[in-house]
């Protein structure tokens, strides 16, 4: 029987967590803390952390599977990708491998299962084998992406919708029809600009792995904003990057950033696993940001 993460008694979260920034903007490995050991205190802080840095990093941690999903479990209820196998033990979990026979396909940005209702609160990704080098991940600030928008452009994207579909993506990988996957997730329609429930910041939320189109505009007008919307977040001043260690953990709040694995390792093997915690249906709030 695996071995269970446990509770420790209270101990003041400032004297515990020793947060990090890797940019301005975005990113911190947060150190000092063994994440198969938690209390309450704990997870706040590293809740706060999320929220201000967008990404948090862990490094040298030996969690189980278990622990691993214990651990998820503390932020909120999780979720359970289409993607992973029916007859897994843990569906929790997401096994993300890559080697000789498989060539990385996660070298876009994107938001994780936008094409759900209500899309993740976040994700949890730990490094079980990595490749010597190469293999890295870079994670986008949205609500930065969505300041550095002139102001007429921010007041024109904030009025609209777009729609997201899970079978831009998984249809071939789940060897799945397009009506097969549209009976089982219906596209779905979100703000182009989201509030983010707990802060209040505004950040864009399109990506070129989900969305199709913008409501309401042309073909050819949805076409050009979205382009211009997704190249916000190739921009390396509101971006950090993470190279992986084996034990290492990226937790990533996913109504705020986008992220891009470099799939430059091939034939080398990466292998990792994701635990997904459930989110809410995304909206605009104009009295907000």
């Amino acid at each position: 029987m695996p071995q269970l993460l446990q509770r420790t008694a209270a101990v003041p979260v400032a004297d515990r967590l020793d947060i990090r920034p890797l940019t301005p903007r975005i990113g911190a490995e947060i150190h000092g803390v063994d994440l198969a050991h938690f209390d309450d205190a704990m997870i706040a802080g590293i809740r706060a952390a999320l929220l201000r840095h967008k990404v948090v990093f862990f490094r040298n941690q030996t969690l189980t599977t278990a622990q691993h999903i214990a651990f998820a479990r503390a932020f909120g209820e999780l979720e359970i990708h289409p993607a992973t196998p029916k007859d897994q033990a843990v569906p929790e979990v997401l096994r993300i491998e890559h080697g000789p026979n498989s060539r990385g396909r996660e070298n876009n940005w994107h938001s994780d299962v936008t094409w759900r209702e209500k899309p993740s609160l976040g994700s949890i990704l730990r490094a079980i084998e990595v490749p010597d080098v190469g293999g890295d991940t870079l994670f986008a600030d949205m609500a930065a992406a969505y300041d550095l928008l002139s102001p007429e452009m921010q007041r024109f994207v904030c009025g609209l919708t777009a729609v997201h579909d899970i079978a831009r993506v998984f249809a071939k990988r789940l060897g799945k029809s397009v009506e097969e996957l549209h009976q089982l997730y219906p596209p779905m329609e979100h703000p182009v600009v989201r509030t983010h429930p707990e802060t209040g910041q505004r950040a864009l939320y399109v990506n070129t792995g989900f969305t199709t189109h913008i409501k309401g505009l042309s073909d050819k007008e949805s076409s050009w904003l979205l382009d211009h919307l997704y190249a916000q977040a190739a921009n390396p001043e509101i971006q950090c990057r993470f190279r992986w260690e084996v034990g290492s953990l990226a937790f990533w709040d996913n109504r705020a950033s986008q992220h891009l694995a470099a799939s430059d390792y091939f034939p080398a093997r990466r292998v990792m696993e994701r635990v997904t915690i459930a989110g809410d249906r995304p909206y605009f709030d104009p009295a907000a940001g």
